[in-house]
This record gives structure tokens, sequence and C-alpha cells, in this order.
């Protein structure tokens, strides 16, 4: 009985060891820094900008070519897949300009002073 609980006070230690050592061992990220959100904000924003151009030729198509079926369950079918490519286009469109908006307004708070004390406390 005395050696079965020597031997769990020597695991419980040689485990305490190897968790000191693995906290020494892993070192902390890096932040990001005002590069990375400009990047990030530029390729946002340029995404964006192709996603717009693509919304504009899918609206362009569907105004030249309107579906038209003498069935009329197939025409609201056709008039549904028409409302939702083009929904989802300008939600791309507009996703993508939010997010670069975020970071570029994270860019420009990232260079004012006291942002990195301000990133350091909880």
């Amino acid at each position: 009985m005395q050696s079965r609980v020597s031997e769990t006070q020597s695991d419980s230690q040689d485990l305490a060891k190897a968790e000191t050592s693995n906290d020494a061992a892993v070192s902390p990220k890096p932040r990001k820094g005002p590069i990375s959100f400009l990047s990030g904000s530029l390729t946002s924003f340029g995404l964006g900008w192709l996603a717009l151009q693509l919304a504009a030729k899918i609206v362009g198509y569907y105004a030249e070519h309107p579906p038209q079926y003498e069935a009329r369950f197939a025409q609201s079918i056709a008039v549904f897949m028409k409302t939702l490519v083009v929904g989802m286009s300008f939600l791309a469109t507009f996703t993508f300009a939010f997010v670069g908006l975020g970071l570029f307004l994270t860019f420009i708070r990232s260079l004012l002073p006291g942002w990195k004390q301000a990133e350091e406390t909880p």
C-alpha cells in the first residue's frame, strides 16, 4: 500500500515537472501588427470590388435575358434562382467591404499611442 502511494506521488511530481518544462518551451504568440491589418484590409476591399464587378455582370445578364417560361411553376423557380444568385453576389460584396472597413479601422487604431498597452490588458 505504501509503495502505491509513493508511486502516485512520484508520478504527480513528474507530471508537474513536465508541465513547467513545457510552459518554458512554449513562447507566447506575437501579436498582429499594423501591416497585417492593412494587408488584410486591402485584400478584403479588393475581393469586395471583384464581387461588385461580378454582381454588376450578373444583374446585366439577367436584365438582358429575363427568364421566361410558359409553365407558371417553372417561371417561379426561375425567378427564385435569379433572386438567390443576385442576392448572394451582393451579400459577398458587402461582406468583403465591411470586413475591409473593420480591418482598416483596426489598422488606424493600432497606429494610435497606447495600443500595445490596451492589447496586453485582459
